[in-house]
């Protein structure tokens, strides 16, 4: 993934404003997460032990491991982090 973003940021130069790169940026994940859905729909049928197909990015997707780096940061950046969690 973080292939194609660069690709994507590479060979669009420069732009204009800080709104206009987190745009392209979300348009290139919801374009990446489209062929990964297509990918695991061809494969639905097959045996969890055979499916190459990458899991999901945006919506429903499953993160692990973030309880260390999220507590380092609400140490770090408390008037950031404490508002969300």
């Amino acid at each position: 993934m973080n292939f194609q973003l660069r690709k994507i940021i590479k060979n669009r130069g420069h732009c204009p404003s800080d709104a206009a790169v987190i745009k392209l940026l979300w348009l290139a994940i919801m374009n990446i997460e489209d062929k990964r859905a297509r990918q695991r729909a061809k494969e639905a049928r097959a045996p969890k032990n055979e499916r190459k197909a990458p899991g999901k990015l945006v919506e429903g997707a499953q993160l692990q491991g973030w309880k260390a780096p999220l507590g380092e940061l609400a140490l770090i950046y408390p008037d950031r982090i404490n508002r969300h969690l």
